[in-house]
């Protein structure tokens, strides 16, 4: 890792990334892509030294409370968070000043920040994300070799049912010929209906390709899937999407589980709850007398 001092921590929507690349070695992962211009290694992680100090000065000069949404580029529990807490000392100052807080990962290391999740969920809103792929423990350990496995993931929803923080589910990217099966979307949609997540966020059975992201996608194809690499190329070429020939039928059983047990499936309206601030502390009255 190597440290940067950043000129601004939220984008216009609010959105915080306190680390750029990451070290859970997802074979998928969108963010190695060329476009958002990273000018160092994917793993050698550059940490935002400064995050905390620019997101309290963002946070007081607010004149209105909103959600801060962190964990669309880069897991803000990666290995390093460990050490360095720099997720944390940022949640910290969210709660401190009233603001919500919408928060993505892959990691049980969430679980430390427990007490701060619920105290943030007490005075505003708190959204846990999670990110679930494959049912299958062990392919789980190939795609996503370096973080804790689905299992362990639907803990912590279960945890986070159990306290009151409402969870949203990445289901999200489904690989052609790889994880695009019926037994596995049963299996991970079964997780987020026995954890009753609010919603589940889905584009589609398929993924996404881009320069960057590729190359290191089919080298990992190679590594642990022989021959699938030159499937993939002679079927996608170089799209960029990459729709599973089982779009349909799974998408079908997708739309049916959801409305059967009450989760939202409209991506539309699952963004807008997660970008819905909401107060629940009233401010105390100071008496006169």
């Amino acid at each position: 890792m190597h440290y940067k001092e950043a000129k601004a921590i939220l984008s216009p929507h609010n959105g915080m990334n306190i680390y750029r690349g990451c070290t859970h070695g997802c074979i998928y992962c969108d963010s190695r892509s060329k476009c958002y211009n990273m000018q160092h290694n994917f793993e050698d992680v550059e940490v935002k030294v400064n995050a905390p100090e620019l997101l309290e000065a963002a946070l007081r000069k607010k004149r209105k409370k909103c959600m801060i949404s962190t964990g669309s580029m880069s897991d803000p529990y990666m290995h390093i968070e460990t050490k360095l807490n720099y997720t944390r000392k940022c949640l910290e100052i969210i709660r401190d000043y009233g603001f919500g807080l919408c928060i993505l990962t892959k990691s049980n290391r969430i679980l430390r920040d427990l007490e701060l999740l619920k105290s943030i969920n007490q005075k505003a809103k708190c959204v846990v994300q999670i990110t679930l792929t494959t049912y299958d423990e062990d392919l789980c350990k190939i795609l996503e070799p370096l973080v804790c496995t689905t299992r362990e993931r639907f803990e912590v929803l279960e945890i986070m049912r159990d306290n009151n923080i409402p969870t949203v589910v990445w289901l999200d990217p489904i690989l052609p010929f790889i994880n695009d099966t019926e037994e596995n979307i049963k299996g991970v949609l079964d997780y987020c209906v026995k954890a009753r997540v609010h919603g589940i966020i889905c584009f589609g059975m398929g993924m996404t390709l881009r320069e960057g992201n590729r190359e290191y996608f089919y080298s990992k194809l190679d590594e642990h899937f022989p021959g699938l690499k030159q499937k993939y190329q002679k079927k996608y070429g170089y799209r960029y999407e990459l729709m599973s020939e089982n779009n349909e039928k799974l998408m079908g059983i997708f739309y049916d589980t959801c409305k059967k047990h009450g989760i939202a499936c409209s991506n539309d309206a699952i963004f807008k709850f997660l970008h819905t601030y909401e107060c629940k502390q009233q401010p105390k009255q100071v008496s006169l007398f």
